[in-house]
């Protein structure tokens, strides 16, 4: 029987902006308990890496860990993997970016622990060919993908116990697949299940070649973090036992650095990857449905394979054939699924593009660690985790792209007419002080990104409600009545992220899988049938008469480079009226001024039609508060006061001035109407995943102001809306 070598890799992370008490909980529960256990058990040797932005954290509280990583790097017991500073997915970062961040986090390591990191984490395991040319000019020798990588184009599983050395334009990166198997395995099954895995490869040995590798690369939080994990991890004892179970085989099995291992061992040979990441993520990067049927697909798959794995050897060895030819998306289809994400990403490359322009500078330095810290990558993806529907990450994302913003802007109103988002239709950037502002002009003429620089915040950080192939799950369990929630007495068992069991912190989700026809944002321009109430608005589910709130806007603009822009708006567009289209046009001239927080935006509606017109005209604007279903945000009405938060729903009559504020960010937005409006307002809540079940989250508010017109055949309506920004006390 050969020798076989383990390398342990484990991978901690925090996303810059999460909350404080998350960082304390992962370090007190995962973190130090795997320097403890190593610690424990001198004999094992294992791979670490820590993030920049958990990095960050330590140092400010709890820097004594670096002591003690110190010792057992110097021991020969620990390697410290490097990575990019702030955990971005690389592939959508300019190449500038990349290296910058691939250096700047190697630094650190070598201040930190004294050791020069030879190989570096892949965020996510998200790989592209391109990569290795960067990833090479910015020192490192090697990163970890998973195994299925390999399998997609054409290893098997047997194959695959070692390094393999890929290249781009003559650059060369050595890389290590992670065990799918081996992380199904660790830490959720037995021990001697696990032992019985790794002796199994060991004895199918090495052939002529190096000595056999099994490399498990995995989220630290997993050992502890994860619900239901800190009892099997620690106080029932399984990762002791585990390790004392490696060490009493060191007849046949030694653990290794992946460095060391490079040092002494040569590359099983050159490999070339197609795009991929882990599966998960390459399932939840699928449209929705697409993704729904591959995970069903999957697990009966592999559940058929577990029922019959002890008495069907043939059909099993058919089903493992047939998985290993199942693949799921680009990672990249997440840019195309999720708006939101396409527009974060957009919007940090065009901040890239500018601050990267500079002259290197004191200011460039600081501009790039802001926007590097906005690459973040936890913001731009979702799966069973929170991802993109995580309001306090993004809200950190858009702070910090203001705050690299705000060090390159001059005290005037600029704009440019671009195809932002890259999907051939242009938008209208406009930047300056107080306010940055995106309109889509192809989509309404809505505003899409309204950031206030004084507090560094993006009002329009929300989430239209969209249709998610989990949903498929939870409604099925709602029908059979299999729903665990923290009242049922399975819930407090221990769970991993790959369990088909669906659980909800509470009861009726399935009554609120909503999905909005229409990307939700400001001055979007509704016309209402009849019928429509506000029950139907906040259900997306109702008559749109006009053809305003997807179509293109004409676009005229004034005052570039000035103190004072103006910002025209304007459609000719069709009403159905008595079962006619009717010609309306609507225009919306849109004032901003340098140094004002205010916005002014004035209507006007046109009949063009041959006969008189009775119309429900709406104007929907959106707010994005994090926290915004909480005590500390308020919707308040002049004469009546703070009337509740933003997750209320509720209609008001004649209403000409109201407030929307947040106490977290310490402003409010006080809204006039010069001709009173009959308001509307009601929360975004999409029914979402994360790793403690399915749960509705807060993502914004919309607010309508509903105005009911008769127009004569050439006659107009006009209004003024002021939207001035103050200042309040922040909690």
């Amino acid at each position: 029987m050969a020798k076989l070598y383990l390398a342990l890799v484990f991978h901690n992370h925090q996303p810059v902006g999460n909350f404080d008490h998350v960082f304390r909980e992962a370090y007190d529960r995962s973190y130090i308990k795997l320097i403890e256990l190593l610690e424990r058990h001198p004999q094992v040797k294992a791979g670490m890496h820590f993030t920049g932005c958990l990095r960050d954290w330590l140092l400010d509280n709890e820097a004594g860990i670096y002591g003690r990583v110190r010792v057992l790097v110097e021991r020969g017991q620990l390697e410290v993997l490097g990575g990019a500073y702030y955990e971005p997915i690389l592939p959508i970062l300019s190449d500038e970016d990349k290296i910058g961040q691939i250096r700047k986090l190697a630094e650190a390591v070598e201040s930190d622990v004294g050791q020069q990191p030879t190989g570096m984490w892949l965020a996510e395991r998200v790989w592209e060919p391109s990569l290795a040319k960067p990833i090479a000019q910015a020192g490192m020798r090697y990163t970890i993908v998973d195994d299925t990588h390999f399998m997609y184009t054409g290893f098997k599983e047997s194959e695959l116990y070692g390094y393999f050395v890929t290249e781009e334009q003559g650059y060369t990166l050595n890389m290590f697949p992670t065990s799918t198997t081996m992380r199904y395995l660790f830490p959720w099954k037995p021990v001697d299940e696990l032992m019985t895995w790794l002796k199994s490869v060991a004895e199918q040995g090495g052939g002529y070649g190096p000595p056999p590798l099994v490399v498990m690369g995995d989220d630290g939080e997993k050992f502890g973090l994860w619900p239901g994990t800190y009892a099997h991890m620690w106080e029932q004892g399984y990762m002791d036992e585990a390790f004392e179970a490696i060490v009493a085989a060191s007849d046949w099995l030694e653990t290794i650095t992946p460095s060391e291992y490079m040092r002494q061992f040569p590359a099983l040979g050159r490999a070339y990857l197609p795009t991929a990441s882990y599966m998960e993520m390459t399932e939840w990067a699928l449209p929705p449905q697409r993704s729904y049927e591959l995970t069903q697909l999957r697990h009966e798959i592999e559940d058929e394979i577990e029922e019959k794995k002890d008495y069907d050897p043939g059909r099993v060895q058919y089903l493992e054939k047939v998985r290993s030819f199942l693949r799921g998306g680009l990672w990249r289809n997440f840019l195309v699924k999720y708006p939101e994400i396409n527009h974060m990403q957009k919007r940090a490359m065009y901040t890239s593009r500018r601050v990267n322009a500079l002259p290197d500078s004191a200011v460039k330095s600081q501009a790039l660690s802001y926007l590097w810290a906005a690459q973040c990558n936890c913001a731009y993806w979702h799966g069973v985790f929170g991802g993109i529907y995580l309001y306090h990450i993004r809200a950190k994302n858009y702070e910090n792209l203001l705050n690299a913003e705000a060090l390159i802007l001059d005290d005037k109103v600029h704009y440019e007419r671009i195809d932002f988002d890259q999907d051939s239709r242009d938008e209208l950037v406009v930047t300056g002080a107080p306010f940055s502002l995106i309109f889509d002009l192809a989509q309404g003429g809505s505003l899409i990104e309204w950031d206030d620089l004084p507090s560094r915040y993006n009002l329009l950080n929300i989430m239209t409600r969209h249709r998610e192939g989990y949903h498929e799950n939870l409604a099925r369990a709602a029908t059979e009545g299999t729903v665990i929630t923290p009242d049922s007495p399975q819930w407090g068992e221990q769970e991993n992220i790959h369990s088909t069991t669906v659980r909800a912190k509470e009861l009726g989700l399935e009554h609120y899988l909503i999905v909005d026809w229409h990307r939700r944002g400001s001055f979007i321009d509704h016309f209402l049938r009849a019928d429509a109430d506000l029950d139907s608005l906040a259900r997306s589910y109702y008559g749109e008469e006009g053809d305003f709130v997807v179509n293109p806007y004409t676009l005229q603009a004034s005052g570039d480079g000035s103190h004072q822009a103006v910002i025209t708006l304007s459609r000719d567009g069709q009403v159905w009226h008595q079962g006619e289209q009717q010609p309306v046009r609507v225009e919306k001239r849109i004032a901003l001024e340098a140094g004002k927080r205010e916005l002014v935006a004035e209507y006007t509606v046109t009949n063009q039609a041959d006969a008189a017109l009775h119309l429900r005209f709406a104007i929907e604007m959106a707010y994005g508060f994090d926290g915004g279903d909480s005590e500390h945000c308020y919707v308040a009405l002049e004469g009546q006061g703070v009337l509740g938060n933003l997750g209320m729903t509720a209609a008001h009559e004649a209403v000409s001035n109201y407030r929307v504020a947040t106490k977290i960010r310490g402003f409010e937005v006080a809204v006039t109407s010069e001709q009173a409006t009959e308001l509307w307002h009601f929360p975004l809540e999409p029914v979402t995943i994360s790793e403690g079940g399915f749960e509705k989250i807060h993502q914004g508010a919309i607010f309508l102001h509903l105005y009911h017109l008769t127009l004569e055949p050439g006659a107009d309506w006009s209004n003024t809306l002021r939207f001035t920004l103050h200042d309040i006390d922040r909690i």
